[in-house]
């Protein structure tokens, strides 16, 4: 399963109840952050999930509200007693933007890694390891080199019985070869392959703030348990000068959201002129009806379709 948390809401400005744009989520004790506007490092602690844990941050881009909170959140970081090192991720760039913001943070107790991603017209990077997150990156269509990301948890098929007694494995390693993929028994290896299915559907988070609406999008997002997508106005009459400033109404999110073929679209990176974002859900729910406007320090657990049954089915077994 994977936790999810809005870290902050707004675009451009923070509002006394709306900080600005930031995510986090959480995997096996783990935390991965995409974005650090400024209040990132508040809204954390006020979440209670920690900071030593952070085993990266990605950036969509360098405009302000996006990365100004990282300097306090590095250190942070450091207060937490971290030494393992920290793995920086974004457009290319993120090194000199790294170098220059910690001119106020400049000695931190654990090594700071740089990963700047090459930035190309439809180039989807797939596979980009931090700890036990899988990461994938989408250029999008902003005013500055921009990525969209995606978190995707893999997982392996389903145990089966038959397959199992088939190949004549011993029903006192099943469960083994179910956790570790490999066991030994009475002198006789034994792999995973004897006894799964294939692969299963796996559990999707994407992520995407700022940009215009690309060609490319929906597919990158496809089939995600939960799209995370900026909108920036809500009324449809705003479309000009969203398009101007190179945002999306939310509309134009929840086209996506339906094109992709997501189960749920959260609306997020709010302009400050729009106190209250949820008046305005309906311009998304009548194209997308699982919508919602996200809000600070929102959660959710994304779990496996068929998770809780089959932990109960294994320990059945043991």
């Amino acid at each position: 399963m994977l936790d999810v948390a809005l870290l902050g809401t707004g675009g451009m400005m923070p509002l006394p109840n709306r900080f600005l744009t930031s995510l986090i989520c959480r995997l096996n004790g783990r935390l991965l952050v995409i974005d650090s506007g400024e209040s990132t490092q508040v809204s954390m602690k006020l979440l209670g999930w920690g900071f030593k844990d952070i085993d990266a941050i990605c950036f969509t881009h360098f405009h302000a509200d996006h990365i100004s909170g990282l300097p306090g959140l590095l250190l942070s970081i450091g207060n937490s007693c971290r030494e393992e090192p920290l793995l920086l991720v974004g457009p290319p760039g993120l090194g000199e933007v790294v170098r220059c913001l910690r001119v106020i943070a400049p000695e931190l107790p654990y090594p700071v890694e740089i990963m700047e991603l090459p930035y190309k017209k439809g180039l989807i990077h797939e596979e980009v390891r931090a700890g036990g997150f899988l990461i994938g990156a989408c250029p999008l269509d902003h005013r500055m080199p921009c990525f969209g990301y995606r978190v995707v948890l893999k997982r392996a098929g389903k145990f089966d019985v038959e397959k199992a007694r088939a190949n004549g494995v011993p029903l006192k390693v099943w469960s083994r070869l179910q956790k570790t993929g490999a066991a030994e028994c009475d002198g006789a290896a034994y792999t995973a392959d004897m006894v799964m299915g294939p692969p299963r559907k796996p559990l999707k988070l994407a992520y995407c703030t700022d940009t215009r609406p690309v060609p490319w999008l929906p597919g990158f997002v496809r089939g995600s348990d939960l799209f995370v997508c900026e909108g920036m106005y809500g009324d449809d009459s705003f479309l000009e000068n969203a398009a101007d400033k190179m945002h999306m109404v939310f509309g134009e999110a929840a086209k996506i959201a339906r094109d992709g073929e997501v189960n749920e679209l959260w609306l997020t990176h709010f302009s400050p002129a729009m106190p209250d974002p949820g008046n305005f859900i309906d311009f998304a729910r009548r194209i997308f009806k699982n919508s919602r406007t996200g809000y600070d320090r929102m959660q959710k657990t994304l779990r496996f379709e068929d998770e809780e049954e089959e932990e109960a089915a294994l320990e059945s077994v043991d």
